[in-house]
């Protein structure tokens, strides 16, 4: 039941916030009712105002802080706040709490769903002290006008912005919400973090590709169909990212970690976790453009063999280009269950995987037991989808002996994992 139909849309209650929830949610009661209020932290008292309910619990914003919680601070970017951007959760506290309430969040997702008690310290990732300036891809929604922003919190309605503060700069030299973009759904801008390509993906609201704006600084640009194809408008389809000492290519509208550090640091966390030797067998699954597939290969080194599985046409090709000089790493265009299913009778010594936010899921958990591997890696941005995937593998004999988590999206309720798992 919505808010309107109740009668409490706008209404302003007075709240003590107990706790945080994940997405980015505080926690009161409302006549032992639970709320869960935006824009606000653990033990302050809040005048909220309702902007949602349910049968069970109310959704609020924080409007007024009547007592202040010490780790509160002011927000860097004035569009962050109650009815604004919805991209940034926790621009009102301080980083160091940013990494604790999340630590505390995945912490109460394990015991919650996959009934693993474990203390999770949130680690901070290089190249943004500040927590702003990382975000190396960025999805502008586009309005009626024509003109670029963000969208506000669980709305479809478009916050008008000068320009993104936990954008690249990259991003921001490009100068999308300085241009009128006619007849386009949204607008994506993504820059490299260690080189200066750059690159714009329109959508436009379909049809013929109407006139574009020039971009306030070199990109190549791109459209993307309804089907999420991705066709070449002008300049290269691809930007190129640096790791270590090997040059990675990435189609323009394809994944990448968006922080500036976060997949130096992914890698060899993977790495670390897994200590692969060499003439092990690995497999990658969800591999994208083959960054953790390269790492492992070059560790199992000619004797061995890595096998990566990935369902995006655009990502295996880029992945086989940057696998060129490893020919003991393969990448099948495939579906993850169908691939593991042809794999049945192949021995693994490991395994890591990087699903969607939506999971890898219980079959790929039996899957991989079924093929006697040994190590799991598994890599998650969502601790929800995780928590329940680990249930799955702790049913199928595995221990969960390591978990790491990095602050990948800083401002936000974001979180990236990265779970070792091991059995004999």
């Amino acid at each position: 039941m919505r808010a309107e139909a109740a009668g409490l849309s706008g209404t302003e209650l007075e709240l003590r916030v107990e706790g945080v929830a994940h997405g980015g949610w505080c926690v009161g009661r409302h006549n032992e009712r639970v709320v869960f209020v935006r824009h606000t932290l653990p033990g302050e008292l809040v005048r909220a105002r309702v902007t949602e309910e349910t049968a069970r619990f109310l959704r609020a914003d924080a409007v007024e802080v009547l007592e202040s919680s010490p780790d509160r601070v002011e927000a860097p970017c004035p569009f962050a706040g109650p009815g604004k951007c919805g991209g940034c959760d926790w621009q009102h506290a301080s980083l160091d709490a940013q990494r604790r309430l999340k630590g505390q969040v995945v912490s109460e997702q394990l015991r919650r769903i996959a009934k693993i008690d474990r203390e999770v310290e949130v680690e901070e990732l290089p190249g943004a002290p500040d927590g702003l300036g990382w975000r190396t891809r960025v999805r502008f929604a586009v309005d009626d006008s024509g003109r670029a922003g963000l969208r506000r919190h669980r709305s479809h309605e478009i916050e008008p912005i000068d320009y993104c503060r936990i954008a690249h700069p990259r991003i921001n030299e490009l100068g999308v919400t300085e241009l009128e973009w006619p007849r386009m759904r949204d607008v994506e801008a993504v820059a490299s973090s260690t080189t200066r390509d750059a690159a714009l993906v329109v959508n436009p609201d379909g049809g013929k590709l109407p006139a574009l704006p020039e971009p306030k600084a070199s990109s190549a640009v791109m459209r993307r169909f309804r089907n999420g194809r991705v066709q070449q408008v002008r300049g290269r389809r691809h930007v190129r990212e640096q790791v270590g000492e090997r040059e990675f290519r990435v189609s323009a509208g394809g994944f990448w970690q968006v922080h500036s550090s976060a997949a130096r640091v992914l890698s060899e966390a993977v790495v670390e976790a897994l200590a692969p030797e060499p003439g092990e067998t690995g497999l990658d699954l969800y591999s994208g453009a083959g960054l953790f597939t390269a790492a492992l290969a070059e560790a199992v080194g000619p004797e061995g063999r890595v096998m990566a599985v990935e369902n995006d046409a655009d990502a295996v090709r880029d992945a086989r280009y940057n696998l060129r000089d490893l020919p003991w790493a393969r990448t099948a265009h495939a579906d993850t269950d169908a691939q593991l299913r042809e794999w049945v009778d192949m021995r693994v010594d490991f395994a890591v995987l990087d699903p969607p936010r939506t999971g890898a899921g219980t079959v790929v958990a039996r899957q991989l037991s079924e093929l006697r591997n040994r190590r799991v890696a598994y890599v998650s941005c969502d601790p929800a989808t995780l928590a329940r995937d680990l249930a799955a593998f702790v049913e199928e004999g595995y221990e969960l002996t390591r978990l790491r988590a990095f602050d990948s999206f800083p401002m936000t309720h974001h979180v990236e994992c990265l779970a070792l798992l091991s059995r004999d």
